[in-house]
C-alpha cells in the first residue's frame, strides 16, 4: 500500500487531537497539514495545542511542527499538498456542508467526522463492517460535484456505534422488528473533561440536544440501499432511543432491548456475534479490530473503564444478554466515543476507501 498524504481540518479540537494522534506512525498515512480556524492559522500547532492538549499521549513531535494553515481561506493549497483530508471543525451546518463541498470540488476527497451532510442523499455513512457497499454512490456523487476525484464521506453518530454493530448481525438472519435503546454518553462526545465541564462532576443531564433523532434514524441509512444515484432509507426495525450524559471521561455505553420476527435462543445470539465479521476484518485493514464483537459471560461487564480500549478502543464490547418481560431480549454495549465513535471510525473508514482504490 502506498503511503498517502493526509490533512486534519480543525486539527486543535478534541476530535481533531484524536486524529492527530491516531496518525502518528499510521503504516499507509502521512499527516502533512493542520487546519484550523484564522485565529490559528499561521502559528505551529504544537504552540497552539500545548495547554489544551486532551489526549493520553503527548502532542507528536512531527504534527508540532506543523504551522496551522486557515481551514476556510487555504482550500486550494491544502488540496495540492494532501491526498485527502479528515474534517472535525465546529462550525454551522450550513458552513460544513459548504466547506466540505469546497474541499471535494477542488479534487480533494473528505473523510468527515461531522453531522453536516449524513443526510445528502449521495454521501456514504459508512461504517466499514456494517455498509461498505455504500461507499458505491461515490461515483454519482462526483457526477453532481462535477469532480474526478473529490468526494464526501461520513462515519455514523458516536452513539450508533455501540448498539447497531451487535443489532445487525441479528438484524436479517432473525428478523429484527424492534429495538428500544437507552445511551449513557462520555463527556468527551461533547468535546470535553471534567477540568473544561466541572458541572458534569457527579451529575447526570438526561439531555444531550439532537442526540435521540440521530439515534432512531441514522440506523436506517446504514442499512439502506443504493438506488438510482441515492441511498434509500431502511424502514425497519423500528427504534426508539433515550440518551444521557454521565460523568465518565470516554466511553458510550447503552442498554438495549430487542424483538424478532423469528425470535433465535440466547445461545444463537451469542454465536452469531462472535462470528461475525465484516469487510474491515476481510481486507485486514490497520485499524480493524481482530474481533470486531466481544461477549462477556460476567453478570458486571462490560464495564466503561476496563473495556473501553478493547483492541485500541475499535471494538464493540457486548454483555447482559437475557429474556425481557416486554421484549424477547436485553443486553448492554460499549464502544469508545472517541475512537471507534468518531476519529477511528474515520480513519478505518478513510482506510476501507484507500483498499478500495478510491483514494487513487
Amino acid at each position: 500500500m502506498k503511503k498517502y498524504k493526509v490533512g486534519v481540518i480543525g486539527a486543535t479540537g478534541m476530535v481533531g487531537q484524536r486524529f492527530v494522534s491516531l496518525l502518528e506512525n499510521h503504516p499507509w498515512f502521512e499527516l502533512t497539514v493542520v487546519a484550523a480556524s484564522a485565529r490559528s492559522a499561521g502559528k505551529p500547532y504544537g504552540e497552539v495545542v500545548k495547554n489544551r492538549w486532551m489526549m493520553a499521549t503527548p502532542i507528536p513531535e512531527q504534527a508540532a511542527a506543523l504551522t496551522i494553515m486557515n481551514a476556510s481561506e487555504d482550500i486550494a493549497a491544502i488540496a495540492e499538498k494532501v491526498d485527502f483530508v479528515f474534517c472535525a471543525v465546529d462550525m454551522k451546518k450550513e458552513e460544513i456542508q459548504a466547506l466540505e463541498e469546497a474541499y471535494a470540488k477542488a479534487e480533494c476527497p473528505v473523510v468527515s467526522n461531522n453531522s453536516a451532510h449524513r443526510w445528502t442523499p449521495d454521501v456514504p455513512m459508512v461504517v466499514p463492517e456494517i455498509n461498505p457497499e455504500h461507499i458505491k454512490i461515490i461515483p454519482w456523487q462526483r457526477q453532481r460535484l462535477g469532480t474526478k476525484r473529490g468526494f464526501i464521506a461520513v462515519k455514523s453518530n458516536c452513539s450508533l456505534q455501540s448498539y447497531v454493530p451487535a443489532l445487525h448481525p441479528l438484524r436479517e438472519k432473525y428478523g429484527l422488528t424492534k429495538a428500544l435503546v437507552c445511551t449513557y454518553q462520555a463527556i468527551s462526545g461533547a468535546g470535553k473533561n471534567f477540568t473544561t465541564w466541572p458541572e458534569m462532576v457527579d451529575n447526570v443531564i438526561p439531555y444531550i440536544g439532537g442526540e435521540e433523532e440521530k439515534s432512531e434514524r441514522e440506523p436506517m441509512k446504514l442499512w439502506g440501499r443504493i438506488e438510482d444515484g441515492k441511498i434509500v432509507n431502511a424502514d425497519w426495525p423500528s427504534i426508539t432511543a433515550q440518551c444521557l450524559r454521565v460523568p465518565v471521561s470516554d466511553g458510550h455505553m447503552a442498554a438495549v432491548f430487542m424483538s424478532f420476527d423469528r425470535k433465535p435462543s440466547e445461545e444463537e445470539i451469542i454465536e452469531t456475534w462472535k462470528g461475525f465479521s465484516g469487510r474491515a476484518q476481510q481486507l485486514e485493514l490497520p485499524s480493524a479490530p481482530k474481533q470486531f464483537l466481544h461477549y462477556f459471560t460476567e453478570p458486571d461487564r462490560p464495564q466503561t473503564r476496563t473495556e473501553r480500549n478493547l483492541e485500541n478502543g475499535m471494538a464493540v464490547s457486548i454483555g447482559r444478554l437475557r429474556p425481557d418481560t416486554q421484549y424477547d431480549y436485553k443486553f448492554v454495549c460499549l464502544s469508545h466515543n472517541t475512537l471507534r465513535g468518531a476519529a477511528g471510525g474515520a480513519v478505518l473508514l478513510a482506510e476501507l476507501l484507500c483498499a478500495e482504490g478510491y483514494m487513487d
